[in-house]
């Protein structure tokens, strides 16, 4: 082992210690001091960095080792930091060997360790409060990064009022822009005329302001002087050119200066843009790649400095050539919407709600865009039909403004009838015969049968699918080199789940060849432009092998990434890729899956197999005997779940059968073989239990969280014990559990109280932080803002907690509040019941969850065991599951998926 090595692995082992539980308090800071200290003094002697440089690399080393880097990831980390100068001369790592390792990484270590005074983004500043630039500062917010967000100055008493009412409006925005109530306090208002020297300790600056050049100008004239030349400074464009853009900066700054394009809602859509100009620096593109993807769970694709780059220039020519088709073939627009939505794989809100829900003006600009710079043959086409201009001239803009193509009135929605030019309820239908061919698996055998049918609405699918392959050819080589950037452009920025090539080479990339050869030919299409001659030299489309297309290669070629992506164990993917990593399955039924991953040996995954990973009989005796396998084979068990779902709970469909046929045996068997799956054998497992959640975990899914040792959370995870919902309170321990966490709080009754009230009104968390406010999550549970990388972080969770040679919780005594919190709430509930504010059965239910929760009618401050309490919470699940109201209640959630108050 070199020196060099030798000293890593006692660093490395200074982090692992100080960081253990990834929330230092005084004496962990200590520690790291210490670690500054000896490196310091250590054998880098006369070379050693500056202070700040350490603190830095300490950062930067205590995240990476958390996520589970490789030994050889971690080597190149220490040399991209240190930089082959640090070296010790007498070690044996030869320079040949960290220039290796340097060119591993894109760019030169000396290059970044001299140019590079800030290592890492810690400070961000948002030019613009509209509604891009306000929700773009409130998802920086939600990561936790302090956010400066500027506007103009205001006459008003706050000079800063415009930036603190767009503040304002974010509180009332729907979807949500912020995840948890603190997340606004990240946000400081501030305006360019008092405020422009707080830009200098920005590490990153995102300009948001109008889609003009003469404002755009006029601002970066403005800052320019206040921008450290180490700052990164972006422009949120949806279109404009970069170069542009950069000739107005001045030449020092340019290098620092690239697009990095959110879509809206910046919280929720996950692609970014990065769209480099001549002179923007690569090392700047991959620094702020990681960070949009580690730091901000962003999905990252690099455009070349086009119109509309990639995402709009295809998501809105599909758009238009729907319009354009809609019109003329004379389809109703809610038909349409119905034919282009999840039908497709693509968003629900389809073509026209889309349109409304991003505001047909801002559709209006992007399209001028397009016409004004675009000269590629499909310039007739560049222009919305004149329903769409009319009704921006008259201010209907879309969901903003309550009116566009779609309106909502007290009877319901309408529709834009194009015939009448007025609204008419919402309500025609696809035809059965379309709709028939729609739910064909093979792309192949959909496209041909659209293509062959004399179904007006079936022809009008294909005319739409033709024009977009065919546009999308030729763009290869103008606006990406790649198809596969492309593919993931729609599907990240436009919702589709697979893209236009992807589509295509499934459906038969030859075949789909010629009949477009044929109609161009034919004179069919909207544009004369012939099909490139590169589609041709394919032999069966852009990908094969974990290979994609290269335009200036022309074949097919590897494709690179930086090491953020290998945080990703399972990243998204294309058709003709798969991942390399090595798995062994352990144990599998009917409901579960138990499997390793070879990084990882020794760590159990337990994966659900049923559909959202609800959990019936199978999925229960699944985890059952995946426990008894894991005790025996694994250090740790992760559950982490390959649907993007962690559990929605209980399979209601099968247990409601259960029910109606065997009554409140069948209930109680049902909660007993909960109670002792999840809260005894999950809960008092011989090794650590991790759960790794994403997305919806309700009831059960939840109750299952609630019983892991540990979480690792995706920041958009949805997490609520919802049982009050459908009629019942929650069976598995959740009642149990809460009341469990509430005892154990600074001040039980007011933490009990807000606890209560989360499940008496099926209250469900709106992110991973939100789920910590509410008590779903513990303090400690770490969250992840990038969904993808949670299975890492849980995974290396998992394997910190079984090197600390972990020991399974003891049972403990809880202390409940008895009859005199019973009697405290059903005051309350009386007063509620006698305001018709709840109804006779929501009483019900409240009472019985209040029973559960407080341990029965036995004195306060009682002394009960969790088995005291789990049967409680049986006694009052079996009456309310038994009973018609809340059988009701879980009837109509089956069928409608909406809640029933009766």
């Amino acid at each position: 082992m070199s020196k060099l090595e030798q000293k890593f692995n006692e660093m490395l082992e200074a982090v692992r210690d100080a960081t253990i539980d990834f929330k230092p308090d005084n004496s962990q800071k200590l520690k790291l001091y210490a670690f500054y200290k000896q490196v310091m003094e250590g054998d880098v002697q006369g070379k050693c960095p500056s202070v700040l440089k350490m603190v830095e690399r300490a950062k930067w080393m205590a995240w990476d080792a958390i996520k589970g880097m490789s030994k050889e990831d971690a080597m190149r980390g220490y040399l991209r930091v240190f930089g082959p100068e640090y070296l010790p001369e007498d070690d044996s790592s030869s320079k040949e060997e960290s220039s290796s390792s340097s060119n591993t990484l894109k760019h030169s270590t000396k290059e970044v360790t001299k140019n590079s005074k800030r290592k890492a983004i810690d400070k961000v500043a948002v030019l613009g409060a509209g509604v891009m630039g306000s929700q773009i500062a409130a998802h920086f917010a939600n990561a936790r990064f302090p956010v400066i967000l500027f506007d103009l100055k205001s006459e008003d008493k706050s000079s800063n009022a415009i930036a603190e009412g767009a503040l304002e409006k974010l509180k009332k925005l729907k979807p949500a822009p912020f995840g948890s109530k603190d997340s606004i306090n990240y946000i400081t208002p501030a305006n360019y005329d008092d405020h422009l020297e707080l830009l200098k300790d920005c590490d990153l600056i995102v300009e948001a302001v109008a889609e003009r050049l003469d404002i755009k100008k006029s601002l970066y004239t403005k800052i320019a002087n206040y921008i450290d030349p180490n700052t990164i400074l972006t422009t949120n464009t949806s279109g404009l050119s970069i170069k542009t853009l950069a000739d107005y900066l001045p030449e020092n700054l340019q290098s620092q200066f690239c697009g990095a394009h959110f879509f809206n809602p910046p919280r929720y859509m996950p692609l970014v843009e990065l769209i480099p100009h001549t002179n923007t620096k690569t090392e700047i593109l991959d620094k702020l790649e990681t960070f949009l993807t580690a730091k901000l769970g962003k999905s990252i694709i690099r455009t070349k400095d086009t119109p509309n780059f990639i995402a709009n220039r295809l998501g809105v020519f599909s758009m238009l050539i729907t319009c354009y088709y809609t019109e003329d073939m004379g389809i109703p627009l809610e038909i349409v919407d119905g034919l282009t939505g999840k039908k497709l794989g693509r968003a629900k809100s389809a073509t026209y709600r889309t349109a409304d829900v991003v505001g047909l003006d801002v559709l209006s600009h992007v399209v001028d865009t397009m016409k004004t710079n675009l000269k590629d043959g499909w310039e007739h086409v560049y222009q919305l039909p004149q329903w769409i201009d009319d009704l921006i001239k008259e201010g209907s803009l879309g969901q903003k403004t309550k009116k566009g193509l779609y309106i909502k009135e007290k009877d319901g929605i309408k529709v834009l009838d194009l015939k009448t030019n007025k609204y008419r309820p919402s309500e025609k239908k696809a035809d059965k015969e379309v709709l028939e061919i729609l739910s064909e698996k093979d792309w192949g055998k959909k496209l041909e049968a659209l293509r062959n049918s004399e179904n007006q609405q079936a022809r009008f699918l294909w005319v739409c699918f033709r024009e977009m392959f065919h546009y999308a050819a030729v763009l290869v080589g103008d606006i990406s080199n790649f198809p596969r950037d492309m593919d993931m452009a729609i599907r990240w920025g436009f919702g589709w789940k697979e893209g236009i090539f992807e589509i295509w080479q499934q459906a038969g990339w030859h075949k789909v060849a010629s009949w477009l050869k044929e109609e161009i030919a034919s004179g069919k299409t909207l544009s004369k432009q012939p099909l490139p001659e590169w589609v041709y030299t394919l032999e069966n489309g852009v990908y094969a092998d974990n290979k994609q297309f290269s335009y200036s290669d022309k074949k097919l070629v590897s494709r690179e990434s930086l090491p953020v992506y290998k945080r990703q164990l399972f990243p998204e993917m294309v058709i003709g890729e798969h991942n390399n990593i090595t798995t062994e399955t352990l144990f599998e039924n009917d409901g579960v899956r138990l499997w390793q991953v070879d990084e990882y040996k020794g760590i159990g995954i337990l994966s659900f197999k049923s559909k959202m990973c609800s959990i019936g009989d199978d999925v229960l005796d699944g985890i059952s005997q995946a426990i008894d396998i894991a005790e025996e084979k694994c250090q740790a068990m992760v559950i982490w779940q390959e649907q993007d779902v962690f559990s929605v709970g209980a399979n209601l469909e099968e247990f409601g059968i259960k029910f109606t046929m065997n009554g409140k045996t069948a209930i109680e068997e049902v909660i007993r073989k909960g109670h002792q799956i999840i809260t005894q054998k999950l809960r008092y497992s011989k090794i650590p239990t991790v759960a790794a959640v994403k997305g919806f975990a309700f009831g059960g899914g939840c109750e299952t969280i609630l019983h892991c040792d540990a979480a690792v959370a995706a920041y958009e995870s949805y997490i609520g014990l919802v049982e009050a919902g459908v009629g019942i309170i929650p069976g598995w321990g959740g009642s149990k559990e809460m009341a469990k966490r509430a005892s154990e709080a600074q001040d039980p009754w007011k933490d009990f109280e807000k606890r209560y009230k989360n499940l008496a009104m099926a209250q469900v968390a709106t992110s991973a932080y939100e789920a910590k406010e509410m008590g779903f999550l513990r303090e400690s549970d770490i969250i992840v803002m990038n969904t993808k990388e949670i299975l890492a972080v849980a995974l290396k969770k998992a394997q910190l907690m079984a090197f600390s040679e972990y020991q399974p919780p003891l049972k403990q005594k809880i202390k409940v509040f008895g009859e005199t919190g019973i009697a405290t709430v059903k005051a309350l509930l009386i007063n509620m019941k006698e305001g018709n504010q709840i109804s006779d059965h929501d009483y019900n239910i409240a009472s019985n969850l209040v029973d559960a929760m407080c341990g029965g009618e036995i004195e306060k401050d009682t002394m009960v065991s969790e088995d005291w309490l789990l049967e409680k919470e049986l006694e009052n699940f079996i009456e309310l599951a038994s009973s018609e109201k809340s059988a009701a209640r879980m009837q109509y959630m089956l069928e409608t998926g909406k809640p029933l108050r009766n």
